[in-house]
C-alpha cells in the first residue's frame, strides 16, 4: 500500500526542486513534501495501532502563505475560512477527513461523543461547523446544503498567526490506512496559493426585501400588540435583502473583501458545495472554552459611529443613556447569567454595559466569565445560551413562536452557532451580520430588537445600518423604508 504514496511523495519534491517562484509558493511545497513523507510513515504504521478509531492530526510549517490565496488555488471542497474575533489566528481549510451533520432537528450527539476520545490528538484537532437558528423549523431550500447541523473536521488546514503559517493534516485511523493511495492523491494534488486572482465583484442589478417596508411595519406592530398583552418582552425580527447579478457571485473573493472593512469581528465561510457559502462578519461571542473557563457576552444595543470625533462621543453617550437600549440590553445579560449560572462554579458578570466600537457601529456590551462545573460539555452550553435574547428574544418560547409566525423565509444558519470545536477548547460566534451566497443569488439577513417603544421606520434603519457593511462592498448605500 505505501508504494504509491512513495512514488508520489518523490513527484512533489522533485516539484519543490523546480520551484523557483516566489517565496510563498516555495514555502508551501516545501511544507507538502514535509506532510507527505509524515503521511506515508503515518499510514504505514497504521496496522500496528490499535482498531479502536482515533484521529491523528499532522502539521508541519508552512512558511509566509496567505490563507485566502492558498484557499483561492484549492480545486476540491468542501472549504470554510475562519478567524477569531482577538486571537489573531486565520484557518483556511478543505476537504473532508470527518464529517457529522444531520438533515433533521437533532443535537450533533455523535459528534459530542467523538470529541471526548480526542485527548490523544493535541490541540490541534478541531471540527468547524454550525446549526440552524431554528431546528423545528421546516428547512427551507437555500439550506439544503447546511443541514440542522453540520461539523467537519477538515482532510487539510492552513493556520497563520503573525505572519506564520503551518500546514495541517487530519487523518481518521484506521479507516484511513486502507486508503493510502487515494489519501496520498489529495496531497500531491494540494495546490500552491495563487497570487493572482480576480479582485473585483460583479455589481448587483436587482433587490428584493423579505419583508418589505409595509410588512415589516406590520410585523413590528404585531410585536408592539404582544407587549402591551404582556406576553412577551423583547422579540428580535430579522429581514432578508435578496441581491441579484448577472454573472455567478465568487463568495470568497466577497469574504476577503468583508473581512478587510470589518475589524473587530468574527470572520466565518462555510461552503458544503462549490458556489454555496455561508459568511459572514459576526461582532458577536457566543462563547469561547478553554478547558473549563468560559467566557461570554451580552450584546444588545446599537448606534452609528460618528462622522467626527465630536460626533462620535456624542453616539456614544447617547447610547449609554438609553433607556430603550438598556432595557434591550439588560433582557440579554440577565438571561445569559441565569443560563450559565446552572452550569458553573462560579460565574462573574460585569455591573454595568460599556461600549463595543466597531469600525462602522457600536453596542452595548456586558461580558461573563466563569467556570464550568465538572462534566459540563459544550453540548450542554450551546442547549443553554442559543438562542440568547440578543437573536430571539424574552422570554425564549414565547418570542421564537412570534418569529416563526411573522418571518416568511427560512433564517438556516443566520444568527444560529457557528465556530469550531476541539476536546480542550471551543469558540462560537452568534451567526449574525451574515448572508447565503448561491450563484447569482446574495441573501443578506440582519435583525433588529423589538421591545416596547421600538419605532418600526427606525428598527428598519438600523438593519439597514447592520448590512451596510455587505452592500458597501458593492458599492450600495442603504436603502431606506419605502412603503
Amino acid at each position: 500500500m505505501a508504494a504509491p504514496g512513495l512514488r508520489q511523495t518523490r513527484r512533489i519534491k522533485r516539484a519543490l526542486s523546480d520551484a523557483n517562484t516566489e517565496s510563498p509558493v516555495r514555502d508551501f511545497v516545501s511544507a507538502r513534501a514535509a506532510l507527505a513523507d509524515l503521511a506515508v510513515h503515518t499510514l504505514s504504521e497504521a496496522p500496528k495501532l490499535s482498531a479502536a478509531e482515533q484521529i491523528v492530526t499532522l502539521t508541519v510549517p508552512a512558511g509566509d502563505v496567505g490563507v485566502f490565496d492558498w484557499l483561492w488555488a484549492q480545486q476540491t471542497g468542501p472549504k470554510l475560512y475562519w478567524s477569531g474575533r482577538d486571537d489573531g489566528i486565520e484557518v483556511a481549510a478543505v476537504g473532508v477527513a470527518d464529517l457529522q451533520t444531520s438533515a433533521v432537528s437533532e443535537e450533533p450527539a455523535v459528534l459530542w461523543e467523538r470529541l471526548s476520545l480526542l485527548s490523544d490528538s493535541g490541540p490541534e484537532t478541531r471540527y468547524y461547523g454550525g446549526m440552524r437558528f431554528d431546528p423545528s423549523r421546516e428547512t427551507g431550500a437555500g439550506w439544503a446544503e447546511f443541514g440542522s447541523h453540520r461539523f467537519v473536521l477538515p482532510r487539510f488546514e492552513l493556520r497563520r498567526e503573525g505572519g506564520e503559517s503551518i500546514l495541517v493534516f487530519n487523518l481518521v485511523l484506521p479507516r484511513d490506512a486502507g486508503q493510502c493511495e487515494r489519501i496520498m492523491w489529495e496531497v500531491e494534488n494540494l495546490r500552491a496559493p495563487e497570487a493572482h486572482r480576480e479582485e473585483s465583484l460583479p455589481a448587483p442589478t436587482d433587490r428584493m426585501d423579505l419583508p418589505d417596508a409595509a410588512g415589516w411595519r406590520a410585523n413590528v406592530e404585531t410585536a408592539l400588540a404582544a407587549f402591551e398583552e404582556g406576553s412577551l418582552e423583547k422579540v428580535v425580527l430579522a429581514r432578508q435583502a435578496g441581491l441579484f447579478f448577472d454573472e455567478d457571485l465568487d463568495p470568497l473573493l466577497l469574504i476577503e473583501q468583508l473581512k478587510a472593512r470589518t475589524p473587530g469581528c468574527f470572520h466565518f465561510y462555510f461552503e458544503p458545495e462549490d458556489g454555496v457559502a455561508f459568511l459572514g462578519a459576526s461582532p458577536e461571542r457566543l462563547y469561547r472554552r478553554e478547558d473549563r473557563s468560559i467566557k461570554s457576552e451580552a450584546v444588545a444595543g446599537t448606534r452609528p459611529r460618528g462622522e467626527s470625533a465630536a460626533d462620535d462621543d456624542e453616539l456614544g453617550q447617547e447610547l449609554l443613556s438609553s433607556a430603550k437600549d438598556l432595557a434591550e440590553h439588560s433582557y440579554v445579560r440577565v438571561s445569559i447569567e441565569e443560563k450559565l449560572g446552572a452550569l458553573c462554579e462560579v460565574l462573574e458578570v460585569d455591573g454595568r454595559a460599556s461600549e463595543m466600537k466597531l469600525a462602522r457601529g457600536r453596542h452595548l456590551v456586558s461580558r461573563v466569565r466563569g467556570t464550568l462545573r465538572e462534566g459540563v460539555m459544550d453540548t450542554d452550553v450551546l442547549r443553554a445560551l442559543h438562542p440568547t435574547p440578543a437573536v430571539g428574544g424574552y422570554p425564549r418560547e414565547e418570542a421564537i413562536q412570534v418569529i416563526r409566525e411573522a418571518e416568511a423565509f427560512d433564517r438556516g444558519w443566520y444568527a444560529g452557532p457557528v465556530g469550531w470545536v476541539g476536546s480542550d477548547a471551543a469558540e462560537f460566534a452568534v451567526g449574525i451580520r451574515s448572508g447565503l451566497a448561491r450563484g447569482r443569488e446574495l441573501a443578506l439577513f440582519s435583525g433588529a430588537g423589538i421591545v416596547s417603544g421600538s419605532v418600526p421606520d427606525e428598527e428598519w434603519a438600523e438593519i439597514e445600518h447592520k448590512i451596510g457593511d455587505f452592500t458597501r462592498v458593492f458599492g450600495l448605500e442603504p436603502a431606506h423604508a419605502r412603503s
